[in-house]
C-alpha cells in the first residue's frame, strides 16, 4: 500500500507493507500528471515501512527510470534498510538527478524541498 501526496515541483510518497505493481502504477500516474504540468520534480520516498516488493516492481522500476531519466531533479530516500540504499545508489545510473539517502524524515524534507525550484 503506498499514500502519495504532492505540492508544487515535489511528489511524496511512503511505501506500507509491500509495495505491488498496482502501487507503483499508482505512483507513475501522480508522477506523470506533475511532469506533464509542471516539468521535473523532486521526490521523496518513504520506504522506512516497506517489508517487500514484487519481482515485477522492480522490473517497472528500471523501464520507468529509463523513460523519466530527465524529469526528476532530487530524490530522498527514507530508508534503514542496506539493501534499499545500494539500489538508491544504483539507480543514480539511470536518471538524471541528485539522489541521498536518509535516516530521519525532516533530514530528506529539508534536503528535497530546500532545491532550488527545478528548471524545465
Amino acid at each position: 500500500m503506498i499514500t502519495t501526496y504532492h505540492s508544487p515541483h515535489l511528489v511524496s510518497v511512503a511505501v506500507f507493507g509491500e509495495f505491488t505493481l498496482a502501487d507503483y502504477k499508482e505512483f507513475e500516474e501522480v508522477v506523470n500528471y506533475k511532469v506533464q504540468f509542471e516539468g521535473p520534480v523532486n521526490l521523496l520516498i518513504d520506504l522506512r515501512q516497506m517489508i517487500g516488493f514484487t519481482f515485477d516492481v522492480a522490473w517497472e522500476e528500471i523501464k520507468f527510470s529509463r523513460r523519466h531519466s530527465r524529469d526528476f531533479s532530487r530524490i530522498a530516500v527514507l530508508t534503514e534498510n542496506q539493501w534499499v540504499t545500494w539500489s538508491a545508489w544504483i539507480s543514480q545510473f539511470f536518471v538524471d538527478a541528485e539522489v541521498q539517502v536518509f535516516f530521519e524524515e525532516a533530514d530528506a524534507r529539508a534536503w528535497v524541498e530546500g532545491a532550488e525550484e527545478p528548471t524545465q
